[in-house]
């Protein structure tokens, strides 16, 4: 039995999550739950799950649910306690969920406490890749990647040697925008850029499809997990979201994963690594598919893309920047703040006014975080 806590479990990810738990009651027990501030779903989720305790990043937030279950169970609050929650005794495997920066701490106190990391919280790795890599092999720990493009690089590599690598290839829907016109960018609706064609997802990630930073975060991601330079790992669009990701290797073999777009699968294989273990889930039928395509990217068009390969070249506290702007500039235009043609400007500007401090501590991440925030937030 693996003891799972759950950060960020009211989100997409995490009740994907524990909806993979509920399949295997006798491999998977919830002992903890965590949310920022959404403590109605996080309520339903402990009654269903009975989890030992539950951690709200909001104090506020954290008070009304104290009240509301009548000290019946254990409501950790703030950071602490969601640092609480993850380094207990009786947890073995953490879900990292939380979006954005938000899940950079959570994370590491988690592999600090020893802990099997299941990183959904792609951001931590963007912004803090090289303090968190060298923790993890430092302390022979186990981080592995629920992203189903990071999670289909890990599958195309078992049993292979990295001097045997080529190349990763990413694969990218191309988002709701795919077939439209830059010049119609600038006057995207809020409700057109969140209907994602293929994948079901939170607000944030979403945008990020759309503008293709989520694809721009995922190769910081994989230079990261992977031990592999930006030159070897290409995007390329496939509109279908049959092929996951590929691996090329020396000899001109390509290895690819595929699957339904179903975010189960990949969580699935994240908390039972490296086993397999059977499913329901939806099968992949080969005589159904039409077709599946591939094309490079429109960097011209969708300049997140590009602004993100700059930054993990540029190294240092670039991507930290990448992603406190780009953070900023989401939530401003989800409240119609600033126009979705704005959001790579948002970035680019904060890019250019910053000089990069090689191998940063995390104080040095936060502040540079901070300070980017507080910049964007101006320019609004």
């Amino acid at each position: 039995m693996k003891n799972i806590a759950i950060l960020g479990s009211t989100g997409s990810i995490g009740k994907n999550c524990l909806e993979v738990i509920a399949n295997f009651p006798d491999e998977f027990c919830v002992t903890y739950l965590a949310t920022n501030r959404n403590i109605e779903l996080l309520s339903e989720q402990s009654k269903r799950f009975r989890p030992r305790g539950v951690a709200v990043l909001d104090e506020n937030a954290a008070a009304k649910l104290r009240k509301m279950t009548d000290g019946t169970m254990e409501v950790l609050s703030g950071e602490m306690g969601a640092f609480e929650a993850v380094s207990r005794d009786d947890v073995d495997i953490v879900v990292s969920s939380l979006v954005g920066f938000a899940g950079l701490k959570p994370t590491i106190k988690a592999l600090e406490s020893g802990k099997t990391v299941a990183l959904a919280t792609k951001e931590a790795l963007v912004v803090a890749g090289e303090l968190i890599m060298s923790l993890v092999k430092e302390r022979n720990l186990t981080l592995i990647p629920i992203d189903s493009e990071h999670s289909a690089i890990l599958q195309c590599l078992v049993g292979e040697r990295k001097e045997n690598i080529s190349k990763l290839i990413l694969t990218a829907s191309g988002g709701p925008f795919l077939n439209t016109k830059k010049a119609a960018f600038e006057n995207v609706t809020v409700g057109e850029a969140l209907k994602h064609p293929n994948w079901k997802m939170g607000n944030k990630i979403t945008i990020d499809s759309a503008t293709l930073m989520n694809k721009g975060l995922e190769v910081v991601e994989a230079h990261w997990l992977f031990d592999l330079p930006p030159e070897k790992i290409e995007v390329v669009i496939h509109p279908q979201s049959i092929v996951h990701s590929m691996v090329e290797f020396v000899d001109g073999s390509v290895k690819a994963q595929l699957g339904v777009p179903d975010m189960k699968i990949p969580i699935q294989y994240a908390l039972t690594y490296p086993d397999r273990v059977p499913s329901s889930y939806d099968r992949l039928d080969f005589s159904t598919l039409c077709e599946m395509t591939f094309f490079k990217p429109d960097l011209t068009k969708f300049e997140c893309l590009g602004l993100a390969y700059e930054a993990l070249n540029a190294g240092g506290t670039a991507a930290t920047v990448l992603n406190a702007a780009n953070e900023v500039a989401v939530e401003s235009f989800l409240r119609n703040k600033i126009k979705f043609s704005q959001i790579p400007r948002f970035i680019e500007r904060a890019l250019s006014l910053h000089h990069p401090i090689p191998r940063p501590s995390l104080d040095e991440i936060i502040q540079v975080d901070r300070e980017t925030r507080e910049l964007a937030a101006s320019w609004c």
